[in-house]
């Protein structure tokens, strides 16, 4: 299989793309999901939701303060 990025991998393979995808090959092709959840409840009024690329995974914290960490109620991935 090709990805998009032009390497190749080997049938019946599976690897995490640099956008935090996993990708698998097989005969049929690429199929490719998000490795994460994104989190959809929580208070955005006074909180935000920020995606690190190098853990792969979102982080909701306070707007006013980034150490603060905010509750989540519901996750979608």
């Amino acid at each position: 299989c090709l990805d998009e990025e032009g390497k190749v991998h080997e049938f019946d393979s599976s690897w995490r793309t640099k956008n935090c995808d996993d990708c698998s090959c097989s005969r049929t092709g690429i199929g490719c999901c998000t490795s994460y959840m994104r989190p959809v409840d929580y208070d955005k009024e006074k909180c935000e939701s920020i995606f690190s690329k190098e853990t792969c995974s979102y982080k909701v914290v306070e707007k006013d303060d980034h150490s603060k960490e905010c509750p989540v109620h519901s996750w979608v991935g």
